[in-house]
């Protein structure tokens, strides 16, 4: 990671101070009527663009003008790949910001849905990265409950999903094909967002990753690739699979169990897209390599390793696994759990407590295809290593979980990442959800804020690019000739509908935003923690785009520093946070700065919609410098705002209730 020009941020000198009667007649609007556009919830951008954009765009007046212009020349900087929502997003932040919170809401529409809706889903998020599916009939579900019946649709599904994948890699030679398949793995191991070095071996990397981009943009027909995906999900349907479940009920011989498989297995069937199995209601234990096409087990406490809906060879790229009731254990291997290489991989988990042991691209993660990982019922657990669940380079990946007090754990670009030509989502639809992703690998920023600092240090930082984050690939060079091998980011979303909920991440997450990528995080309802670092809580950099939401509840923020959180937006980027209703918040950043703050032609913007809260920031409050324009807005409420020991602020100049202060670098701060 480059060292980002220090954030050391001190407090110009404030053009006005007004009190509550000035605020109000500086045209503050009430708010419109309630326009639903979500079963869900109210979009909260509808609701309050009336409110604040007005009086944001005129108080800030020729620096906003002047920022609009200089963003309409996003799309001459050399990144290859750039996708809609960011770009109009740069150039338009009030019309780019509503579509994304509005995909994010028919997303957490149809997610209440459960698996029937898989296929919308699909066709939503990949709408995000300018992708569509192509028509393809689908295979009738069956109408009777023969073993003649359910199996003709089990076969021809995975046969339909076989030809439509088929047709999406058919412009592509053997070797590229391979060369597809085992760079997926290379991108897993060696992504990062900035190349600051190119030495011999990243100069490799980085060709290599510009080819793998090249050829899925070009030469793969994705919509093929997405119909295979969406024929797949059909095979989710519950009422088929208890129509499976209750005809099959006699075991077969042990001696017919395939290699690696224990316990009662009901049906083994040869197909030329890999053996279907039926597993029993004990438990079972799958010891997967390869030649596996659907499993469907329909009960106990089963354990599953190796290659789970995954495909283990470029000539078989698609795999699924349904798993009907019991704890399960899933121990996938590299690129082995719920992962799309060069195909489909999909994992389908109706009930029960299960445990997740994800090794790196795994756990809804796609690189060249599409995995898609559905939990609906249970407590489970997801610990991950880097690129996994709802994780994707050059396709998409998506972790959808229906109830349950669930835990997700990863080391970085994880729980809602989407990296070059990737689009990658978390919807986790009700419980009270701890989600964590950091403490593996550490921050550059360490050689310049604790170059003496070693792991556990107060001080030490980390590295996150997760919970809702969506990145390219920079190569920091002024050399002309590397400029073409930069690559836009995708879109990373984390949607969670409903619980009390605990978010605690590293730096680059919640909603974050990194050279041309999109990341959106939306929490829809419950007293929620959310707990980030640098770059957090709706943040962006380098022509990013960064977007939070937590539409009501008492939440509390807090975040281990040193800077930017919030609505923060650095170097040509757009970032927004949002609190909305009137939820009693607390805001605890005695360690960093931000609140709507933005820099280097940022456009940077925090709202809180009401409520009693209270702030703890030692800086920010909607400044900004190097051409940007940068807004703190709270809406309503009796708020305190305290004044900490180390804050720059002047005691004549202390953010309060019914202040306006207009920077004169094109910042504003207004409480109502």
């Amino acid at each position: 990671m480059n060292r980002f020009l220090p954030l050391l941020f001190s407090m110009p000198l404030l053009l006005w101070v007004a009190g509550c009667s000035e605020l109000q007649n500086l045209g503050a609007l009430m708010d419109p009527p309630p326009v639903p556009n979500s079963h869900v919830r109210q979009s909260a951008l509808d609701r309050l663009t009336p409110t604040v954009r007005k009086d944001f765009e005129q108080l800030t007046g020729s620096r906003h003008s002047d920022l609009h212009a200089e963003h309409q020349t996003v799309e001459k900087i050399p990144a290859q790949f750039k996708r809609r929502l960011a770009i109009e997003t740069l150039k338009q932040p009030w019309d780019g910001l509503t579509e994304l919170e509005r995909q994010g809401l028919a997303l957490a529409d149809m997610a209440k849905e459960g698996a029937i809706n898989l296929s919308g889903l699909l066709d939503v998020l990949e709408a995000g990265m300018d992708r569509t599916s192509t028509f393809s009939q689908p295979v009738p579900l069956p109408t009777h409950s023969t073993h003649e019946d359910l199996l003709a649709f089990m076969i021809g599904s995975l046969e339909q999903a076989s030809l439509q994948r088929e047709k999406a890699l058919r412009n592509l030679t053997e070797a590229e094909r391979h060369f597809l398949f085992l760079h997926a793995r290379s991108i897993v191991e060696h992504f990062t967002p900035q190349i600051s070095i190119l030495s011999n071996q990243a100069s490799a990397q980085v060709k290599a990753d510009l080819r793998f981009a090249e050829l899925l943009e070009k030469q793969v027909d994705y919509a093929s690739l997405l119909a295979s995906a969406q024929v797949l999900a059909r095979l989710a349907n519950e009422h088929w699979l208890h129509q499976a479940a209750a005809t099959w009920t006699i075991p077969l011989p042990v001696s017919a169990n395939p290699p690696g498989v224990t316990g009662d297995v009901l049906l083994v069937q040869k197909t030329s897209y890999g053996l279907i199995i039926i597993g029993g209601p004990g438990p079972n234990t799958y010891e997967i390599d390869k030649g596996i096409g659907l499993i469907i087990d329909v009960g106990g406490n089963d354990r599953y390793r190796g290659m789970i809906a995954a495909s283990a060879h470029e000539n078989q790229g698609n795999a699924v696994v349904i798993d009907l009731a019991g704890n399960d254990t899933y121990a996938g291997a590299p690129l082995g759990l719920a992962t799309g290489r060069l195909g489909v991989g999909l994992l389908i988990d109706h009930d029960g407590d299960d445990v997740y042991q994800l090794d790196m691209g795994s756990g809804g993660a796609g690189f060249g295809g599409l995995g898609i990982l559905f939990d609906a019922k249970g407590n489970d657990v997801y610990m991950g290593n880097r690129l996994t669940q709802g994780a994707a380079i050059g396709g998409l990946g998506l972790l959808l979980d229906g109830a349950g007090n669930d835990r997700y754990t990863s080391h970085g670009f994880a729980i809602g990442f989407g990296g070059p030509l990737g689009v990658g989502a978390v919807i986790d639809i009700a419980g009270d959800d701890h989600y964590q992703c950091g403490d593996m690998y550490p921050s550059a920023y360490n050689a310049q804020d604790a170059p003496t600092g070693k792991p556990g240090d107060p001080l030490y930082q980390y590295d996150c690019f997760g919970l809702g984050a969506g990145s390219g690939q920079r190569i920091l060079t002024k050399k002309a000739e590397w400029q073409p091998y930069n690559l836009a980011g995708g879109w990373g979303i984390l949607l969670d509908l409903e619980g009390q909920d605990h978010y605690d991440s590293a730096n680059f997450s919640q909603g974050q935003g990194y050279f041309f990528g999109a990341g959106m995080k939306l929490d829809f309802d419950g007293d929620d923690e959310h707990q980030a670092a640098r770059y957090g809580h709706g943040a962006s950099a380098h022509f990013g785009v960064g977007l939070f939401i937590d539409h009501s509840g008492d939440d509390r923020y807090g975040s281990s520093g040193p800077f930017y959180n919030g609505g923060v937006a650095w170097d040509n980027s757009v970032s927004l946070m949002i609190d909305a209703g009137k939820g009693r918040d607390l805001y605890s950043f005695e360690r960093s700065t931000g609140l709507g703050r933005a820099d280097y032609a940022g456009w940077g913007l925090f709202i809180d919609e009401g409520g009693e809260d209270q702030y703890h920031v030692t800086s920010g409050f909607g400044d900004s410098s190097g051409q940007s324009v940068a807004g703190f807005f709270d809406l309503n409420g009796n708020d305190i705002h305290t004044r900490l020991p180390d804050s720059s602020m002047p005691d004549d100049t202390r953010p309060g209730n019914g202040k306006l202060f207009l920077y004169p670098q094109g910042g504003i701060f207004v409480d109502r």
